[in-house]
Parts: C-alpha cells; structure tokens; sequence
C-alpha cells in the first residue's frame, strides 16, 4: 500500500480528468444520442408492465429456469416467435444522476488505483512521461473500455454502441495516463 503515499494524486486528477472528458462526451458531443431507440407503443407496453407489478431488476425474455428447459419444444417455440432480449427496469422516479455521478467518479478512482498499483510495479520514481503515459494509458484503457465486449457477445447490445463505448474508454484511458505521466513521482 506504500504506492499510495507517492501515488494518491494522480489517483484522484486521473479520476478528475475522466470525470471532465465524460461531461464533454456525454453533454457536448453527441456520440451516444442515438443509443437506445423508443419502444413502440411505449404508454401501452408502460401500463402492461406497471399492470403485472415489474419490480426493478434485471430480466430476460423467454427466461428458462433450466439449461434443459431451455431446449425444451416449448421455450423453443417462444424463441422462435420472439420478442427475445434483456431488460433492466429502474426504480419508479426521475433518474438518480447525482447519485450515478458520485458513483462513476468512485469507479474512477478505484481504477486509479488499480492503475497506480501496477504501474508502481512496473516503472521507477522518475520515469519519464512516455513510459508512465504508455503503460497507465493501456491500463486505463482495458479498465474502461474491455467490459463492452461481453454485452454485446452474450446480451446481443449492438457492436456500434459498443464500439462508440470503446472509443469512450480510449479517451478515459488516455486521460488517466496523461495524468499519471504528468505527476509521476521523481
């Protein structure tokens, strides 16, 4: 834990700087706009859902409760006649954006840390801001941006949003290791 007492801040400006890029990707640049599409008869599938008491939680539809019943004819049959998919429902109420900010921000500083243990590992008090930039800058990166993979592989989220959160992780990456290469202890 002694990587902390050299480290700590690049920690916290690497999670500032994310912090910062992620406002600018999200409220000027308008990459993720299009992301999710309405549902059609969204009022009528709303009341259907608030009918039937959907609590929030992560669904899926068909949902076999078994790996046999899965191949069962009948859940066969409801694959093929769809809809098919994954669904997560939220609390009732606007959407708790101060709430996820504060959380975000706290997932960038557990990356930091992740980031300022394995570079302190890897480089020396003093190394230079190409080397401290390169490594911290992949593993940001991985940390950010390497998880989209499996929505898209396993919860059928489209390549092209996962692409565009990719992109969002390079620059989250990039930003943690400009930070890290800028105030690496000498």
């Amino acid at each position: 834990m002694e990587f902390l007492t050299d480290l700590w801040i690049p920690i916290l400006v690497a999670a500032v700087f994310v912090f910062l890029v992620s406002s600018v990707i999200h409220m000027v640049i308008p990459i993720h706009k299009g992301d999710y599409q309405p549902l059609p008869d969204e009022d009528g599938l709303m009341a259907a859902m608030r009918e039937k008491g959907l609590a929030p939680g992560s669904y899926g539809f068909p949902c076999p409760r078994s790996m046999k019943e899965m191949t069962s004819p009948e859940m066969v049959e409801k694959y093929k006649e769809g809809p098919v998919g994954f669904m997560t429902v939220l609390p009732t109420g606007l959407p708790q954006i101060g709430k996820s900010l504060i959380q975000w921000f706290l997932f960038s500083i557990l990356v930091g840390l992740f980031v300022a243990y394995v570079a302190s590992l890897s480089l020396d008090a003093g190394a230079g801001f190409r080397p401290v930039f390169r490594l911290c800058s992949t593993l940001g990166t991985m940390a950010y941006a390497l998880g989209y993979f499996n929505d898209s592989i396993w919860k059928g989220v489209s390549w092209k949003i996962t692409l565009k959160y990719l992109f969002d992780g390079l620059l989250y990456g990039l930003a943690t290791g400009a930070a890290f290469g800028w105030l690496w202890p000498s």
